[in-house]
């Protein structure tokens, strides 16, 4: 574990010092849990946008786009259950002062006795071997099966009394299990309580006037009130799709993680409207698709997996998340919800206005069903980051440090680099930067050795370098180095467009 947190120190590192990611505010010595996204860390991220929405809207003749405000009616966040649910259970240990969520602690709890489980499991297969039945031995082998019921046990007791909201209960299971702060190693914890996490503020020219409204804690209440608007104008017939790129905020009892988790973040969400009765059916459409999308990436299988919810959100009759195993473990990127009619019923009754949809092939008028896939995009960006991330030694005893990031994603796709920075090579460098910065987003750089810029590069994660030297003015002939590889390769300079078009796209 102790390796991982290394590593997750030196991509943070990494981010900053290659212009990816600054703490916000970093002059007033920041601002929890805010970031702010460099020169080359607003273009990746930009270019996990558009990966997205390419996918998601324009290649799709079923989903359309929207752009809705952060600031909305209060009565919104009523309508949605945000006003009086949208809560963690908060809890303090009185030695460190620190502050967590109850429900994380009993959550980290059951990881660890299936931890226990997996390590059991892995014992006995190396020693069996080939003889080895893990379905067997899982159903019989009596720490197993004992371990098995002390999750159950905690399951049954822990998720209903958040149901009913019995917080004290709660507690008195953390004390029971002899859950300890991670920091303090002491179980002297106060009471549990509720927080509620979204920020409000005031709406009025005079502050006795004003009216409470709230950042957003979500993009997708938005598409709800606006799901007549939006199928009416754009001509949709169900079952069909509303996809939205933005800013949510949420005062988080415990930020932490880097970009992992935030109190201001973008989401990528996307609310399908489908007939009552067929949710189930989009509901394994839309988990299927998106893990498709995200292997799509070019990052490996393994690093993905899908966690099925016990407790499901008060909207929800069936919730999966995608998982991928980030530097801290397997985490939460994705959530693909089966919404039920929860939102545009709700939004129904508090605004008084029909929010039905009359479907000419069965001859009624009924409130869409809705399936939800909502993925953040900044842990996109740290999955992506985090996954590149890589050191490497070569040949030579020399170390490199490089950022893989898949070429249709990475922030620079080519850098032009003049061997030096005279002869006429800098003029030729720039001819093919011009001709090139139209299709691609290209880095120009003529300062330091070529061995150095190279390395600069890797470290940027720009898949491709182009390097003009003298030779290049007799034969017009220049030098493409491969980023993974590092091999090099001499083509002609009429032939670098067809050569970026197939190694990076367009």
């Amino acid at each position: 574990m102790a390796s991982n947190e290394e590593l997750f120190k030196k991509i943070i590192a990494h981010a900053k010092e290659y212009g990816y990611v600054f703490p916000s505010s970093e002059i007033y010595d920041g601002l929890s849990a805010v970031y702010d996204y460099g020169p080359f860390g607003v273009e990746l991220k930009n270019n996990i946008k558009e990966y997205w929405w390419k996918s998601m809207v324009q290649y799709r003749d079923d989903i359309v786009g929207l752009d809705t405000a952060i600031f909305m009616h209060p009565t919104v966040w009523k309508a949605s259950g945000h006003v009086d649910a949208f809560n963690d259970p908060m809890i303090d240990n009185k030695d460190s002062k620190k502050r967590y969520r109850a429900d994380v602690l009993v959550e980290d709890f059951i990881l660890k006795i299936e931890d226990k489980i997996e390590k059991e499991v892995n014992k006995a297969a190396k020693r069996f071997g080939e003889t080895f039945d893990e379905k067997m031995f899982r159903e019989t082998n009596p720490r197993v099966q004992e371990n098995l019921k002390k999750i159950d046990d905690i399951k049954q007791r822990f998720y209903p009394a958040l149901e009913r909201d019995d917080l004290v209960d709660v507690k008195l299971l953390i004390e029971e299990l002899g859950i300890v702060c991670p920091i303090s190693g002491s179980r002297n914890w106060t009471d549990v309580r509720q927080f509620n996490l979204m920020f409000s503020t005031q709406m009025g020219s005079v502050n006795e006037d004003a009216n409470a409204i709230y950042l957003r804690p979500e993009t997708a209440q938005g598409i709800f009130v606006n799901f007549l608007n939006v199928q009416k104008s754009a001509r949709m017939k169900i079952p069909f799709g509303i996809a939205q790129i933005g800013k949510a905020f949420r005062n988080e009892i415990v930020a932490r993680q880097f970009l992992f988790r935030m109190r201001e973040f973008e989401q990528m969400e996307m609310q399908f409207f489908v007939r009552p009765g067929e949710e189930m059916k989009w509901y394994q459409y839309w988990k299927e698709e998106r893990m498709k999308w995200h292997l799509s990436l070019g990052i490996p299988a393994e690093k993905y997996r899908f966690h099925d919810h016990d407790k499901l959100a008060h909207y929800a009759n069936a919730a999966s998340d995608i998982e991928f195993e980030f530097p801290i473990g397997f985490k939460e990127l994705e959530g693909i919800h089966s919404r039920t009619d929860f939102d545009l019923g709700a939004h129904q009754e508090f605004s008084g206005k029909k929010l039905q949809y009359f479907d000419h092939e069965v001859n009624e008028s009924y409130i869409p069903y809705v399936v939800e896939t909502s993925i953040g995009l900044d842990r996109t960006f740290l999955a992506v980051l985090s996954n590149s991330y890589r050191e490497e030694k070569l040949d030579d005893g020399s170390e490199r440090v490089v950022l893989g990031i898949p070429a249709q994603l990475a922030p620079i796709k080519v850098a032009i680099l003049p061997l030096i920075k005279k002869d006429g090579l800098p003029e030729k460098a720039g001819e093919l930067m011009n001709s090139l910065k139209y299709d691609y987003r290209c880095f120009y750089e003529e300062k330091d050795t070529i061995g150095r810029r190279y390395r600069r590069m890797d470290a940027l994660g720009t898949p491709y370098c182009i390097t003009i030297d003298h030779q290049t003015l007799e034969d017009n002939m220049v030098t493409i180095r491969d980023r993974d590889t590092m091999l090099q390769e001499r083509i002609s300079i009429s032939e670098v467009q067809g050569v970026l078009r197939e190694k990076v796209g367009r």
